[in-house]
């Protein structure tokens, strides 16, 4: 478990798939500023479980009495890691997000030898930016008409932290 201040990320177990699929498969999760996500079966989550390893990982956030509050993931995408995450309505705007991106960065920086991470946002979604940038992320472009989703073309943004602008630590306490 990856310990922070307010909230852990905790690798995704077999028994949270159900809860996986409950998430995702509800169009309110992702928020109107999400893509809509595909509508998996039972098997295909946990087919896609069963490909977790070292070049991708799921992580639960959860409060510090265990409440599961939201997603959060990370991949190796070609020589960088790329993170996505989702907190469930109700305990969005609350800074776990942000706090959480912090872990994953902390995490991936101590634990991978790499020299970047990286996260593509839909260009309407202002909370999801400022999430990044309050950790450290810059903006690095524009990905124009990149993406399909509700119903129209819509632009997404692309940001990134590197190693030199990390340096340390900020919230990881320790590893469990």
């Amino acid at each position: 478990m990856l310990e922070g201040k307010n909230i852990n990320l905790r690798v995704v177990e077999k028994e949270d798939l159900p809860l996986l699929q409950e998430w995702w498969n509800d169009p309110n999760f992702a928020g109107i500023y999400n893509p809509l996500l595909v509508q998996e079966s039972r098997v295909d989550i946990e087919k896609d479980y069963e490909k977790l390893g070292s070049e991708k990982a799921w992580f639960l956030i959860t409060k510090k009495d265990g409440t599961r509050i939201g997603y959060f993931g990370v991949g190796l995408v070609g020589p960088y890691w790329e993170i996505g995450y989702v907190l469930i309505p109700s305990e969005r705007g609350k800074g776990y997000c942000t706090e959480a991106t912090q872990i994953a960065v902390d995490y991936l920086f101590m634990s991978k030898n790499i020299a970047r991470i990286q996260a593509i946002t839909l260009s309407e979604n202002i909370a999801s930016q400022k999430v990044l940038e309050k950790v450290g992320f810059k903006k690095e472009g524009t990905l124009r008409s990149s993406l399909f989703t509700r119903g129209k073309w819509t632009d997404e943004y692309i940001y990134s932290i590197i190693r030199e602008e990390w340096k340390e630590p900020k919230v990881l306490t320790k590893t469990a």
